[in-house]
């Protein structure tokens, strides 16, 4: 499909004709795959690896596209299909980001909330918002099987998320766009573009960054990020909030890079700015800019909460619940409904507090269900990076068993132990299955399912 004309003749414009022509010719080229590594998972054995991504410490260009459908290391949260070019937010994070709060504003489907989860840590939380209903259960799946235990996903607009007004120490936006960025790999992305939608991105960008101002602490890190090249929707963007908030802006730590690396950086005002294209970098078209609120910055007070909906349990729950998590000291547990989960200590009453005054779809561990006294595992348990796999007996299953597991069909008995098992491949955690004499139920979640044939 043919670019958009004003597209085409703006971006000459914009970047003058023989740079735009270079642009022009990268978008209908070859484009990269390339994936995030789990940091706690060890080494995916297969996988078609080419190089590093040097801007990201766990990133890496694939020499070819496999099928993640049908790789099990994909279902186990070995690795994320992240592009590159996005995978550079990480470095726009405060040099000591552990234990920090970070809220992801626009956060679907969750590659840089999983990103930002693995920076942070078990001290640190990160809150992963997303509007679209829909939407918000990709993400928390993406989470779940990401296993970290310290996301808490919600839903709701920007002016919700801005209820914890100046709770955050770090708030990145990664905005809703035109999507120029995504026309080499999304033919859609070309059909749907037009002048009047970079206009209705940018009005609904300067609304996204008022709340999201709100949100930061003083002295605290704002990331803005965008999948688009144009300058109303990127530049332009950080002018606007510049005109209202500039009194309360301060630049951030530099930030250091490779001039190999083909990325154009700028600045507008105090933000530093950095600009993926494709012909200059490898990856796909990508904006972001990183700036710091001013210390004197005036700050807000959280409101009152209006209801509580995690639940405490009883001591006899608790050692139950503790018996399937590694460091058990580390955690606090409750019960939001008939589900009970784990919260790592140092954030669990954030998350509470969390709960009481947005609306948090998943938050840590979903542990399981309570039956007598024994707990039902949850199939995010089994993702959990804490998950002590002392608790049940282990059925390690080859490629073909494991691709028969996630698909919910029969897997044969004699790789399992009576009971409950957890299932992995290759030491990768894929879910539950309980042996019950010669046959195995399946528990792998029907929504999860490979549909797709080899």
């Amino acid at each position: 499909m043919q670019l958009p004309e004003r597209f085409l003749t703006r971006t000459r414009e914009q970047l003058g004709v023989e740079e735009a022509e270079r642009l022009f010719a990268a978008l209908d080229g070859e484009q990269p795959t390339s994936i995030r590594l789990h940091p706690l998972r060890g080494v995916v054995e297969g996988l078609p690896i080419a190089r590093p991504i040097p801007w990201s410490e766990h990133g890496r260009y694939l020499s070819e596209r496999p099928s993640f459908t049908l790789d099990p290391a994909f279902h186990g949260g070995a690795y994320y299909v992240q592009e590159a070019s996005s995978q550079f937010v990480e470095r726009l994070l405060p040099a000591a980001c552990e234990g920090m709060r970070v809220l992801d504003l626009c956060a679907a489907p969750g590659g840089k909330t999983t990103l930002y989860a693995s920076k942070v840590g078990p001290k640190g939380l990160v809150v992963a918002n997303e509007i679209d209903r829909k939407r918000v259960q990709i993400l928390a799946d993406n989470v779940r099987k990401w296993g970290m235990g310290n996301v808490a996903v919600t839903c709701g607009d920007a002016e919700m998320a801005a209820r914890m007004e100046s709770w955050y120490d770090v708030v990145a936006v990664d905005a809703p766009c035109s999507g120029e960025g995504m026309f080499r790999k999304d033919d859609v992305a070309r059909q749907e573009w037009s002048e009047q939608n970079v206009r209705i991105c940018a009005e609904r960008q300067d609304e996204i960054l008022s709340n999201a101002w709100r949100a930061l602490r003083a002295g605290g890190t704002l990331i803005y990020s965008t999948c688009t090249f144009n300058r109303e929707e990127d530049e332009g963007t950080l002018e606007r909030f510049l005109d209202w908030a500039s009194e309360e802006v301060e630049a951030a730590d530099e930030v250091a890079l490779d001039a190999d690396w083909g990325i154009v950086t700028g600045r507008v005002g105090a933000f530093q700015t950095f600009r993926f294209m494709p012909h200059r970098a490898v990856g796909e078209g990508f904006f972001a800019a990183v700036v710091r609120k001013a210390e004197d910055a005036g700050s807000g007070r959280l409101p009152k909460a209006k209801r509580s909906v995690i639940a405490p349990v009883d001591k006899q729950s608790v050692a139950e619940l503790k018996r399937w998590v590694s460091e058990p000291d580390a955690m606090a547990f409750g019960q939001a409904g008939d589900t009970c989960y784990g919260w790592f200590k140092e954030q669990a009453e954030a998350v509470k507090r969390l709960s009481e005054l947005v609306s948090v779809v998943y938050s840590g561990v979903a542990m399981g269900q309570l039956f007598k006294g024994k707990l039902k595992p949850d199939q995010a348990l089994a993702h959990f990076v804490g998950l002590r796999r002392e608790a049940v007996p282990v059925a390690e299953l080859t490629r073909a068993e494991s691709l028969c597991y996630l698909r919910k069909q029969e897997v044969a008995a004699e790789s399992f132990a009576e009971g409950m098992n957890l299932v992995v491949c290759q030491g990768l955690p894929l879910g539950f299955a309980k042996r019950i004499g010669g046959r195995v139920n399946n528990l792998y979640p029907n929504v999860l399912r490979i549909l797709k044939n080899d």
